[in-house]
């Protein structure tokens, strides 16, 4: 059939199962045939009849040599590819390249009109499941992971319309005539995803147009990946440019073409690279607070687990030095009311809050070398981890943290001058404290320990620290003490995090998938393509448990399958992901990574009424979560089981439980504390000679 515009999909599978290359979706032929003869049957002069003859030809020509490209095109298909094309406006996939020497000629599907279409779970996750009118049922797999989740989104969109007139007659046609069309019709809206919500309001028009933009964009980001486009699209191929992207080469791709040959002119590729550069940062933007919030979560865990150590007790029960710490409702102060700052000479008073931040900055460099002496001293005494010094803070910097902490005082920043010291673990933060009030306590103004007990917040996006802050020179300088297992996650990127966390205000998330709320389905589809452009050099099948970047990018995915109804596919990337986690030395079944995991997994389960699997899930689930209880001091009994123990008592002494909690705290320190004496002895004694 000749159509005006052509949309091409493509993928491929081998043997004798039927294999995706292109789709085709056209205008109504019957009213460009008459407006057609309309024009040439009208009467004109014999150089206008001429004119109109020698389009015709060129015409011709034009598509004659396109039908000759398409027969050598797929003349060449390699053995185990067969070629398919979409025609979306009649619902029917045709092969249009011969069988291969090994097909099975008696299951080959050579048409079909489309009513049903889903993911399959093949863990390739490149399948699709389509049913005919005649209830037929195939499975075609693509050659690439885009190009099935292309292909499908189309059909999708295909199933969510109207019938026209073409597709009544291609119905009729593989049904036979007079048999009752309304039931096979009845079934297609039900089934698509386009069909339901707000979606379901969409005018023809409307959705065309988003098809279009999505067919646009498929086909711009494909050829971008083909043309290797991006600094690693060659990360894990031997080949470069087209031959990156992959071994499908030409049979996956994704075009739009025009029956007059044109292609796009230059005004749409820029509306369609413009379009793609706001999904890429919605993309990244997403990306990145799924990132956040994975440390954010492996920083609790590991905060969970420094609570075990014998001598964090008596760590918890110590009190800093000037520190109300940041958490209002415990009685901490806001940034306004730092209980310390810098000295406030006479001169400041004339002095623009610009001129203040230099000088300040000009007393840190002075101040700098003592840091490093002192820290040098530390560092060799305690057998530091990590340390480093500087650099000073720029009075721009310091300007900006005044005027968004606080209220614009530049005294009140003591981080011009900074150092930081990465510690072992608790007993060796403890004795770090010791060694400090013993050499330099008189400097010491404030040791700020809030962030590391058990009944305060932690500092946005997860993290938690101690910090020193002592007077040299005249100039408050800073040393920010690190605990190794939380530094180890993001190293010297934590502050970035901690930086992009408070920004965007992540904490408020839950789930980093309610960052997709509210975004129309399409939006969604193409932020999928983004995705499948960010993975588009491991597919899912090669993907490996060190590859830590493209797992974020398929767990960031996961979101997007689950919140755009591909149920399916999001459980077979949830799989494959658990088995990767499980794989991993560092992490293992047991770890909250893969917990979160069965999570998801559960749900996406669940969506697909798999209730029994689902439940399984649930009971993983619920195992860890014992085990973790488990792990909790046997003596910390709940509330509830007192009253029922020892009824009497706690009515005629309503304050007991006040107290025995008091005992209990006191008898945990006191441990905690005889645990630290035995453990400065083995490895601190040198503390006593000081």
């Amino acid at each position: 059939t000749t159509t005006t515009t052509k949309k091409r999909f493509g993928c491929c599978k081998s043997s004798t199962n039927e294999q995706i290359i292109s789709a085709n979706s056209s205008n109504d032929l019957v009213s460009k045939s008459s407006s057609f003869g309309s024009r040439f049957n009208k009467k004109g002069s014999k150089a206008e009849r001429r004119a109109e003859r020698q389009r015709r030809i060129i015409a011709k020509k034009k598509k004659r040599r396109r039908e000759a490209r398409a027969r050598e095109r797929y003349r060449r298909v390699p053995e185990g590819i067969l070629i398919y094309r979409l025609d979306t406006s009649d619902r029917t996939i045709t092969l249009v390249s011969g069988p291969s020497s090994n097909t099975d000629m008696n299951t080959l599907m050579t048409k079909m009109v489309v009513i049903n279409a889903k993911p399959s779970s093949d863990i390739s996750r490149r399948g699709i499941i389509l049913t005919g009118v005649r209830g037929e049922i195939h499975t075609v797999v693509a050659c690439e992971q885009r190009t099935a989740i292309a292909w499908l989104e189309s059909m999708d969109m295909m199933l969510a319309s109207s019938p026209n007139d073409a597709t009544r007659a291609a119905m009729e046609n593989q049904l036979g005539e007079g048999v009752a069309m309304n039931r096979v019709l009845s079934q297609k809206s039900t089934r698509s995803n386009w069909a339901k919500g707000k979606e379901s309001k969409l005018s023809q028009t409307e959705r065309d147009q988003i098809e279009e933009r999505y067919v646009n964009l498929a086909a711009y980001s494909n050829n971008l990946i083909r043309a290797g486009a991006f600094p690693n699209s060659n990360a894990n191929s031997q080949g470069k440019g087209k031959a990156a992207g992959g071994g499908g080469g030409i049979y996956y791709t994704v075009t739009q073409i025009h029956d007059d040959g044109e292609e796009y002119d230059e005004e749409t590729l820029e509306s369609i690279a413009k379009r793609r550069a706001v999904i890429k940062d919605s993309w990244d933007f997403f990306r990145m607070v799924c990132s956040l919030l994975r440390d954010k979560r492996k920083y609790d865990e590991v905060f969970r687990k420094m609570q075990l150590d014998p001598v964090y007790s008596y760590l918890n029960s110590m009190t800093g030095l000037n520190d109300p710490g940041d958490d209002m409702a415990m009685g901490g102060n806001i940034g306004a009311d730092k209980p310390i700052t810098q000295m406030h000479l006479a001169e400041y008073d004339d002095m623009s809050n610009s001129q203040i931040a230099k000088d300040l900055v000009r007393r840190a460099e002075v101040a700098l070398p003592s840091l490093v002496e002192i820290c040098k001293a530390l560092a060799g005494s305690l057998g530091m981890e990590e340390v480093g010094v500087g650099p000073v803070k720029d009075a721009s910097a310091a300007l900006r943290k005044a005027e968004k902490k606080y209220e614009g005082d530049v005294l009140k920043v003591t981080d011009y001058c900074r150092a930081l010291l990465v510690v072992k673990d608790f007993p060796t933060l403890l004795a770090l404290l010791e060694l400090a009030r013993d050499s330099f306590g008189p400097l010491i103004r404030r040791v700020k320990l809030s962030t590391l007990k058990s009944d305060r917040n932690a500092k946005p996006g997860g993290y938690r620290d101690c910090i020193i802050n002592l007077e040299l020179k005249d100039h408050i300088c800073e040393i920010q003490i690190h605990m190794w297992p939380m530094w180890v996650i993001c190293g010297v990127d934590g502050f970035r995090h901690y930086r992009h966390c408070l920004e965007y205000s992540t904490d408020t998330f839950g789930d980093p998938y309610e960052a997709l709320a509210g975004l129309d389905r399409k939006t969604m589809a193409e932020l999928i393509v983004m995705a499948e452009e960010a993975v588009a050099d491991m597919p899912l099948e090669t993907l490996e448990w060190y590859h830590e970047k493209f797992i974020l990018d398929y767990f960031a995915e996961v979101g997007l399958f689950l919140h755009h109804g591909l149920h399916e596919w999001a459980e077979t990337t949830l799989r494959a992901l658990i088995k990767l986690r499980c794989q991993s030395p560092d992490i293992g079944p047991d770890h909250h990574e893969t917990i979160t995991l069965y999570k998801y997994l559960e749900q996406a389960l669940r969506a697909q009424k798999r209730i029994d699997e689902a439940d399984e899930v649930a009971a993983k689930i619920a195992e860890y979560k014992q085990l973790k209880t488990n792990e909790k001091v046997e003596a910390d009994k709940s509330t509830w089981d007192q009253w029922v123990t020892e009824p009497f008592e706690s009515i005629v002494d309503p304050n007991k439980k006040e107290r025995e909690e008091e005992e209990r705290i006191k008898k945990e320190v006191r441990a905690s504390k005889k645990a630290w004496r035995k453990i400065r002895e083995e490895r601190f004694r040198f503390l006593d000679a000081n």
